[in-house]
């Protein structure tokens, strides 16, 4: 998985972008720019105001969400009727990418480039569908215990290998209750398994057969301890497709996306590899980092949070301005795409304060 995503030829590191190949909050709508002022804004009060007010995006992508940044940074644009933040933040920000592909050739000068999070950040540290594409091993539940699920990069075949160590035993144990046993599988059963699953192996079947499979999110804890850690005070965001303990999937999330297509999760990369995150465990490891609560919500509740208002404009608008009320039924569009609760509004919010007091929002 690693090979695949972050390799020479990666699908991150070499061609167009993630942008090419699947739609985040990023790309949906301007309204997800608007909010995040709101929420650096609010931070940079929280913070006096500093000197210097960092703003790290992690796993960047193309810089698509810093550059819709550095554009409405000291703009009075208003998520509903307030300002989202004072003109002297233009002078203060600063704007860094972290991505492991090359600088593209068109970003804007004043957005740095890294491919490794900076030390010492003050202020906001954004990671939007980054945890997702952290690499992590498969484990299947077998009759024996949970074994570490294998596969072939040419081809995605699956096998079953070596018991799995006694560090993922022990997140397992704590984070991925293991299955029950179930009943033998029918014959639909498995033809279903088999066409969801990838090819129809001895593998897989002894997987549907025991139960399920787990996803070992410990390099996800680890991942997100070690960005909490070069946070010295402010404020870190992770955005993400995710699930908790008690509603962990059965057949795990693993998939692949590839031309706006789901596609099967073949690492040889041509494609996206993802699973979805184990949002409280990343949560709890970030908090012994930082020793301060962190909150988590669904994006709906945090965007609503934030001002974005879903509702749309009366009809009354449309006969005294209507330029205005199409402009403002598309703004309602955008802003409906983003707190979806079945879509984009699905995803999670992962807010980890850092040596700083900030409101009801971020600290539970």
């Amino acid at each position: 998985m690693a090979t695949a995503l972050y390799g020479p030829d990666g699908f991150f590191v070499s061609g167009p972008g993630p942008a090419a190949h699947f739609r985040t909050s990023v790309h949906a709508s301007p309204v997800f720019t608007s909010c995040l002022l709101r929420l650096l804004s609010a931070l940079d009060a929280a913070l006096d105001h500093p000197a210097r007010l960092d703003v790290v995006d992690v796993g960047a992508g193309r810089g698509e969400l810093l550059r819709s940044l550095s554009l409405a940074v000291g703009e009075p644009a208003s998520v509903g009727s307030s300002p989202v933040t004072p003109v002297p933040l233009a002078q203060r920000v600063r704007l860094v990418a972290v991505e492991k592909a090359p600088r593209p050739e068109d970003l804007p000068p004043e957005i740095e480039w890294m491919n490794e999070i900076p030390e010492g950040v003050t202020g906001l540290l954004v990671a939007t569908e980054w945890l997702d594409n952290v690499p992590l091993d498969l484990a299947a539940h077998t009759p024996e215990g949970w074994r570490y699920l294998l596969v072939d990069p040419a081809t995605g075949e699956e096998s079953t290998g070596d018991p799995v160590s006694a560090e993922d035993t022990a997140w397992l144990n704590q984070w991925w209750p293991s299955p029950s046993r179930s009943p033998a599988p029918t014959a639909a059963l498995i033809k279903k398994f088999a066409s969801e699953m990838g090819p129809e192996s001895d593998a897989n079947l002894l997987i549907n057969e025991a139960g399920g499979r787990g996803e070992i999110g410990r390099s996800r804890d680890e991942a997100w301890a070690e960005a909490i850690n070069k946070v010295d005070r402010g404020l870190a965001l992770a955005v993400d497709y995710g699930h908790l303990r008690d509603g962990r999937p059965l057949g795990g999330t693993l998939t692949g996306y590839r031309g706006g297509r789901q596609v099967a999760p073949v690492p040889d990369g041509s494609c996206d590899v993802t699973a979805h995150v184990a949002m409280d465990s990343v949560a709890s490891a970030g908090e012994r980092v930082a020793r301060c609560a962190y909150t988590l919500v669904s994006q709906r509740e945090g965007l609503r949070a934030l001002g974005a208002d879903g509702g749309r404009p009366p009809l009354s608008l449309a006969s005294r301005d209507p330029a205005g009320y199409l402009r403002a039924l598309a703004a309602a569009s955008a802003v409906a795409e983003l707190t979806d609760p079945a879509g984009l509004g699905g995803h999670w919010w992962l807010l980890q304060p850092v040596g700083v007091a900030l409101d009801a929002l971020m600290a539970r």
